[in-house]
């Protein structure tokens, strides 16, 4: 079995969480999502076009900036 991989905006989400003192579960429930949806979008098994702009918001990250890193 293939060890999933985080995208380059996964690892940007994570390393914030962790800056923060948040969980996967805190995350998914401030943006209205579950842990297994949020996870499948930080590891790019959906894009989570919905949730990304409220996923942004709830950490305080600039999507412009993101853009720049996984570019």
């Amino acid at each position: 079995m293939k060890k999933r991989k985080l995208t380059p905006l996964g690892v940007i989400i994570r390393k914030r969480l962790l800056d923060q003192g948040k969980t996967q579960v805190q995350l998914a429930e401030e943006v209205g999502t579950t842990k297994v949806y949020l996870n499948y979008i930080l590891h790019g098994e959906r894009t989570g076009s919905k949730y990304l702009p409220r996923i942004f918001a709830a950490l305080d990250l600039d999507p412009e900036q993101i853009e720049q890193h996984t570019a």
